[in-house]
């Protein structure tokens, strides 16, 4: 098969991959503690998981329905395929070649011990001998399989497969009266509701062992009378890159819902099996699975490291952790009165999770209960599973306010709990808008409409990132609470644009996307480059999670060719290359990988001296820019425009967790003593630290008693 490359731009999986890799990265790296270890190695591998869902899986049906369109690197899916999987094989290599030979001790010597079943003494035996007769064995049901049909196999679920050696004078079969086979395979799924591991008596703080280490070794009691010739687990994973084509669904939540029916028997794209399986069985699998070679990863130790994530949060383990950084109050926001005074004085911007997500949470819980607040309308893309925020929209309508919530419930992987929300919310008397037509709605916005003594007053909170507690702690992201009146102007506009299906008049300050932000992001980049043309400073300096959208790409490399200084953090993606003669001398790309994600989408233009600062939550990919309802919030207020340049910049600092990429896609460790470099994520822990001392020093000591909280 011919190639038509495109050496202007690296593929976006293999792009991903090595993002990935970065993950993998701190989980070898020793200087991180034991369990920190742990987590990245289960993130990397939790991550693999859905790489084959979507992105494998993607490339799987543009194979089936004969799709010959290339990527930006010049690649078609066949060809992508045959990069991907030598790339996972070594990946996944790598991974448990780390298990193996390092955490493993690492974990025994921090007191967690993970055993095999032979290695129990009779006490350890007894338990769970106990836990397979009252657990498992009563909840679990093998199921035989048969030469013409292979029973539905859960995805990403642990299945633990057996060949049977059938006594045919005691065995007979349950249909007909002659025994057809010598062998037979019965598949038992361990389903999800049983625990992972087994925790047994133990010197060590933690002993344990895995669940199918237990079943394998204790399954005779399934299969009396039958010999047990192999057993093994496997695992397979399902092509989940599954839509729903809304422009002619007549009920998207009844379609959401068959959508995610159709999940459980979409097309195996991965099976995950141990090394020392048998060709045989091997072999009879793939057939029934319709997989081929490569699809299949023999992983030596246990199938989903993911589920190590449960280890590495275990309590009693403090010293084999990064120590807790507690989010910190906002010195600007006064717990003594209305947010809404706090919001009126000046513009809060705050950077989390260094500053705590509250204020944005009090936010919409005081305005649920304020007599003030006529209306509430906020979008949600993805929300925390007890969710505060969706508690406090549902009493607000409740006590009659007029609430509208615009959720996505096409949400990957979210979809289930949108359509719980949904529901919810509309029991309360919400009005719900499950997004706009053939597009996501994933930007991140709040309107209230407040009446006070100088007449209405709209607040407004734009973020980066969602509307969810639990990752507001461990994701970076920017919030933006105003009472700007032109914000608030062009909030009103962005809501009923969308309630109302109609196109949104010119905004005076917001961007949107699919409609202007592709074009002010070119305008913003081409006033650079004509700057630098004439000789006048010119930069630009962005953070993004992703950068693939080749419009972007090739204004980017135009104003570095123009002499314009172009620094990119980018997490994930990049297809751009620097550092290529003619294109991309100018551009720097640098990426970080540390202990929380980084999620903050934060773009800083010179703009001929009058610096323009926005944030967004979109990425420099097609798909936010063309089939997403995103926003662009410039960040006016001399406060924050100096915070978010000051953070922007550290950034390109060096630092101990950075890398760099270079123009053949290698993403290296920044040069010097790494031992001797800050941490730019600590660094701003403590600048955020630092920050509420020392306002609170310069503060009368107040007393504020608790209250009750509906």
């Amino acid at each position: 098969m011919s190639e038509n490359r495109n050496e202007k731009f690296f593929n976006r999986e293999l792009s991903w991959l090595e993002f990935n890799q970065r993950v993998l990265n701190e989980a070898f790296d020793e200087k991180n503690p034991t369990l920190e270890r742990l987590k990245f190695l289960a993130i990397c591998s939790s991550n693999l998981d859905e790489f084959f869902m979507v992105r494998v899986g993607g490339l799987h049906l543009s194979l089936a329905g004969r799709d010959l369109s290339r990527d930006l690197s010049g690649l078609d899916a066949e060809q992508q395929l045959v990069r991907i999987h030598p790339r996972v094989r070594k990946m996944v290599a790598d991974q448990y070649s780390l298990f193996n030979d390092s955490l493993l001790q690492a974990l025994e010597c921090a007191g967690i011990r993970v055993s095999k079943f032979g290695d129990l003494d009779e006490i350890q035996l007894a338990q769970v001998e106990k836990f397979f007769e009252e657990e498992v064995y009563s909840s679990l049901s093998p199921i035989a399989t048969e030469e013409t049909s292979f029973p539905l196999v859960s995805n990403q679920t642990l299945i633990l497969c057996f060949r049977l050696e059938v006594d045919q004078e005691k065995q007979r079969p349950l249909i007909d009266d002659e025994l057809l086979f010598n062998e037979r395979y019965v598949v038992l799924p361990v389903g999800k509701k049983l625990p992972r591991f087994i925790f047994v008596p133990s010197s060590k703080k933690l002993e344990l062992v895995f669940v199918e280490d237990i079943i394998r070794n204790l399954a005779g009691r399934f299969f009396k009378n039958q010999r047990i010739i192999e057993s093994f687990v496997f695992r397979v994973t399902r092509n989940a890159d599954m839509r729903v084509d809304d422009e002619v669904a007549s009920d998207l939540l009844e379609s959401m819902e068959d959508l995610l029916d159709e999940r459980t028997t979409g097309e195996v794209v991965r099976m995950e099996v141990p090394p020392d399986v048998s060709q045989e069985s091997l072999s009879y699998l793939k057939s029934r699975l319709k997989l081929v070679d490569r699809d299949v990863y023999r992983c030596d130790g246990p199938l989903a490291l993911s589920n190590l994530m449960q280890l590495a949060f275990a309590s009693g383990f403090e010293k084999d952790k990064v120590p807790a950084l507690t989010p910190q109050a906002v010195p600007s926001i006064d717990p003594s009165e209305s947010i809404f005074a706090s919001i009126s004085r000046s513009d809060q911007v705050l950077f989390h999770p260094y500053q705590s997500f509250e204020p944005v949470v009090r936010l919409i819980a005081e305005a649920a209960s304020d007599d003030s607040v006529l209306a509430i309308k906020q979008t949600l893309y993805r929300t925390s599973k007890y969710s505060k925020i969706v508690h406090a929209l549902q009493r607000a309508a409740e006590s009659g306010k007029n609430v509208t919530v615009i959720l996505e419930l096409k949400a990957r992987f979210d979809e289930a709990r949108n359509i719980h929300w949904a529901r919810q919310l509309e029991n309360a008397g919400a009005n719900v808008i499950y997004g706009v037509r053939g597009l996501k709605t994933h930007a991140k916005a709040t309107l209230i409409v407040r009446r006070e003594s100088s007449g209405i007053v709209r607040y407004c909170h734009f973020g980066t990132g969602n509307y969810n507690e639990q990752t507001a702690g461990i994701y970076t992201d920017v919030s933006l609470l105003t009472s700007d009146p032109d914000l608030g102007a062009d909030a009103a506009e962005f809501f009923n644009a969308i309630t109302g299906f109609s196109r949104p008049h010119k905004f005076r300050k917001l961007e949107m996307a699919p409609t202007g932000m592709r074009k002010k992001f070119l305008d913003m980049i081409a006033i650079e480059t004509a700057n630098a043309k004439q000789g006048v400073r010119a930069f630009l300096r962005a953070k993004v999670n992703s950068l693939a959208d080749s419009e972007i790409i090739e204004s980017l490399y135009q104003a570095s060719e123009a002499g314009v200084k172009v620094e990119l953090n980018v997490r994930g993606i990049c297809c751009l290359r620097p550092g290529m003669k003619g294109y991309s001398r100018n551009i720097r790309v640098v990426s970080l990988i540390d202990r929380f994600l980084e999620h903050a989408r934060i773009f800083h233009f010179c703009h001929g001296g009058d610096e323009r600062v926005f944030i967004s939550s979109a990425d420099w990919m097609s798909r936010n820019l063309d089939k997403r309802i995103e926003l662009l919030v410039p960040v006016e207020s001399a406060v924050g425009k100096e915070r978010l340049i000051s953070q922007l910049g550290a950034y390109f600092e060096p630092n101990d967790k950075a890398y760099e990429l270079d123009s053949e896609g290698e993403f290296s460790r920044v040069k010097g003593n790494r031992s001797g470099l800050p941490n730019t994520q600590l660094g701003f822990y403590r600048a955020a630290k630092e920050e509420r001392v020392a306002f609170e020093s310069r503060t009368p000591t107040s007393f504020f008693p608790h209250k009750r909280v509906d």
